[in-house]
């Protein structure tokens, strides 16, 4: 009898914990990839709980991405080891329950019901939630306050890329003079040598790997980079991604270009679990000693139009002329330019979401900070 027991204890202890998180994940961004790496840190298996349109119409406004697109979004981000779809939006012990998870992770902000309530309340309550640190300087709404600021005619030629512009600027431009709350105007990104690393699997490729080499903007994360960035792994057993520079990326896409900067566009990449290696500001054209350096065997690139280097040169010239470059089809159309037209298109309701959201939070961190000073006057 003490023998089972002990060998009871024993299995008790070995059995692996579940950790669940949910949310909305629209315009799937490294804000993300992070909560959902520091989540997966907390167990060994990480089920992400992923809300419908409908739910997040209700609760919040309309979302900018498909809830088919969101799914597989959150799919390839090397952390998740399974989604759930159509998750609720409030999480409640049941949840929990149901997919046999220990407890609930979410970041140390806010996330509230259509009727201004925690979501959070009831497994918080239960003791089975934890929380991880938010990544400061992005946002879903910050993301689509910038490309609200694109009209038209300002998605054509304005003089600065919207990428460069302090989110908290951006913000207060898109969402007029409501009050402010301190998740939704968060501060500008800072990137660290740590995140990167966090991020990265520094893994070199084995011998005799075919590696692939794909660069471009990757400007914010949708299912048509995704797509492509799967179909160039299947190429080959190790893929690098090249990123260009935020003045390159400007030069050949226009004004607006990058949405987001060329830090931000680093870590969004890494976290997809396609892709094992990033150059950081790789030289938009594709150089014989890039190729020798990182030992690439294929370079391949999507069906978009490449515009020329500066010079008149075609920036895939030396590939091509030796034998290893490749275009693919990922099958997916989706554009960067497709999701800002979204944006643009919905203008009305996407400015009022970013309203509506700043408003509440708002209100909820006064009520905060009014039962903050309460309890430190009866405390005094």
């Amino acid at each position: 009898m003490e023998y089972d027991d002990e060998n009871h204890y024993e299995q008790k202890r070995r059995r692996q914990i579940r950790v669940w998180t949910d949310g909305c994940f629209d315009m799937v961004h490294f804000g993300h990839a992070n909560a959902l790496r520091q989540a997966k840190a907390m167990g060994d298996v990480l089920l992400v709980g992923v809300h419908s349109d409908a739910e997040i119409t209700l609760h919040k406004g309309p979302p900018v991405f498909t809830q088919e697109e969101r799914y597989k979004m959150v799919r390839a981000i090397k952390w998740v080891d399974e989604v759930v779809m159509g998750a609720p939006y409030v999480t409640t012990v049941e949840t929990l329950d149901k997919y046999n998870c220990d407890f609930c992770v979410h970041g140390d902000d806010i996330t509230l019901s259509a009727d201004g309530k925690d979501t959070y309340e009831e497994v918080k309550t239960a003791g089975r939630y934890k929380e991880c640190k938010r990544t400061a300087g992005v946002s879903t709404t910050n993301l689509v306050g910038r490309m609200l600021l694109m009209t038209k005619e300002h998605f054509d030629r304005a003089p600065s890329p919207i990428g460069n512009l302090d989110p908290t600027q951006v913000s207060r431009a898109s969402s007029g003079p409501s009050a402010k709350s301190p998740w939704t105007c968060v501060s500008h990104f800072l990137p660290t040598s740590q995140r990167i690393v966090q991020f990265s699997d520094g893994k070199e490729p084995n011998p005799g790997d075919k590696i692939v080499y794909a660069a471009g903007a990757f400007d914010l994360f949708h299912i048509g980079l995704l797509d492509f960035l799967e179909a160039a792994k299947n190429e080959g057993d190790y893929l690098i991604v090249g990123l260009h520079t935020d003045q390159v990326v400007n030069r050949y896409k226009g004004s607006n270009y990058p949405i987001m900067s060329l830090h931000q566009r680093v870590l969004s990449v890494l976290a997809c679990r396609y892709v094992d290696q990033v150059i950081i500001g790789a030289p938009y054209k594709v150089t014989t000693e890039l190729l020798e350096q990182f030992k690439v065997d294929l370079v391949v690139h999507g069906k978009t139009n490449v515009m020329e280097e500066v010079d008149g040169t075609d920036p895939y010239e030396i590939p091509k002329q030796s034998g290893i470059f490749k275009v693919l089809s990922s099958g997916c159309s989706l554009t960067t330019a497709d999701i800002v037209d979204r944006i643009i298109k919905h203008r009305m309701l996407y400015e009022e979401r970013n309203k509506k959201k700043e408003k509440k939070e708002a209100d909820v961190f006064a009520a905060m900070e009014r039962r903050k000073s309460q309890n430190q006057e009866k405390s005094g």
